[in-house]
């Protein structure tokens, strides 16, 4: 009777245990997270194929016009667009002349999360020719959107351009709470995307074993 006693004490013990644990891990996982984002531009002189433009945040697409006039491609695709939307309405609220770019700018209206934005970029990089590119999203929406398209990219070289909004504060986050909140939820959307993908990666094996027997 003892025995049984101290056996289910000591598995109530671990019980209590885990909700703090997993707590630490998450905390952990979430500050190396942060110190893994990218802080510059990945050769900001180097010009490539293709610039791409993930929207969804302030500034991304300001950056993207900002790469073309830079002449560090002659393409630029912005993913993620409301339909409707034009390029001449885009370049008149970023004060751009639409004359002068117009002509390399395309958009995609199909994707409406990270996964879409991928899909719609592999049809663009592959009707393109696109070699390398370089990516624009917001630097703590990087590591995912890396991810992702790297996955339907695996050919292709990805520059990456981060962009800081004024809503993110990078260097001191964890002492602001809308900086925070954004961090953590972004983290586990990079955690929800990296489990999809290694699922993913289990099931083609699985599925080319299957075949292969």
């Amino acid at each position: 009777m003892r025995r049984r006693v101290s056996s289910s004490s000591g598995r109530g013990r671990l019980l209590w245990l885990l909700p703090p644990l997993a707590l630490a891990a998450f905390l952990l996982g979430l500050f190396r997270f942060a110190e893994t984002l990218p802080r510059a531009a990945q050769e900001p002189d180097r010009v490539t194929d293709g610039i791409v433009v993930l929207t969804g945040g302030a500034g991304r697409i300001d950056r993207g016009f900002e790469l073309l006039e830079a002449g560090l491609s002659e393409r630029l695709f912005i993913s993620g667009v409301y339909r409707g939307v034009e390029v001449d309405e885009l370049l008149d609220l970023a004060q751009r002349s639409p004359e002068e770019l117009r002509c390399c700018i395309e958009l995609g209206y199909e994707a409406d999360d990270t996964l879409g934005n991928a899909y719609e970029t592999e049809a663009w990089v592959a009707r393109e020719g696109i070699a390398d590119l370089r990516l624009v999203t917001a630097a703590y929406h990087m590591p995912r959107a890396r991810l992702e398209l790297s996955r339907r990219l695996p050919g292709v070289e990805i520059l990456l351009e981060p962009v800081f909004t004024e809503g993110f504060r990078e260097g001191d986050w964890w002492r602001r709470r809308n900086s925070a909140g954004l961090l953590a939820l972004e983290y586990l959307k990079y955690l929800a995307a990296l489990l999809r993908a290694r699922v993913t990666v289990l099931a083609e094996l699985a599925g080319a074993g299957g075949s292969g027997s």
